[in-house]
């Protein structure tokens, strides 16, 4: 690793999270299909998407088809399975807010389990990129929103894309544990590949800068 994404590092003018794996322990759509009895089913699909070697919209139609979560269930699940916060992200971020480096939470799950995360962090909820769950009048599934970017390949970048034209970041990072992750720079300025809680070897062998804990970026912040 070069001393020069450090020196970027400490100027960047705007951070990008992945959720799951990354500012959370959990995979989430994982725990959602364990909470629905269709874990294993589920686990199998997720590590191909992850890896990279299924396409991620295909991969997630089928997930959330074999789980077929109802409004009810989603509900159910936020409050009895408050997800558990990554060591040191809620530092980091408190940090980030402190020098005024707005925090942005980009993600291939869902919005409605991403809320109380973001409320956790005081992260503003309008900072939340990710896709979207839709549900007949009787709180049946009725699929995804297809337009999100985040539903499909190299949604990721697309965000970062159109938050660099609209608000003219120069110094963007993108941190995160997937090869979605990864992917997403460029357009980010840099990336951070994080394995606090999952390795992923191809992400690892592919970052200029590899983290195990956050503890190493509020070092150099400081």
């Amino acid at each position: 690793m070069t001393d020069t994404i450090k020196d970027l590092w400490r100027e960047a003018d705007a951070v990008c999270f992945d959720v799951d794996s990354t500012v959370i322990q959990e995979e989430a759509i994982d725990e959602v299909a364990k909470f629905c009895n269709k874990g294993s089913e589920v686990q199998k699909l997720t590590s191909s998407a992850m890896s990279g070697k299924m396409d991620f919209r295909e991969a997630l139609s089928a997930r959330l088809q074999i789980i077929k979560p109802s409004l009810q269930q989603i509900r159910n699940f936020i409050k009895d399975r408050p997800f558990n916060l990554t060591p040191g992200i809620k530092e980091l971020v408190g940090l980030l807010q402190q020098k005024k480096i707005p925090v942005y939470l980009i993600s291939g799950g869902f919005r409605g389990l991403i809320g109380p995360i973001a409320i956790e962090l005081s992260i503003p909820l309008q900072h939340i990129h990710a896709n979207k769950l839709k549900f007949f009048l009787n709180g049946d599934y009725a699929g995804f929103d297809e337009k999100e970017p985040t539903s499909k390949n190299g949604g990721k970048a697309e965000v970062i894309q159109m938050l660099k034209e609209k608000y003219g970041y120069t110094k963007l990072f993108m941190i995160g544990d997937g090869i979605t992750d990864l992917e997403a720079s460029p357009p980010a300025d840099a990336f951070i590949g994080f394995g606090g809680n999952v390795v992923r070897e191809e992400v690892k062998s592919k970052s200029k800068w590899y983290i195990e804990s956050f503890q190493e970026l509020i070092d150099t912040l400081q």
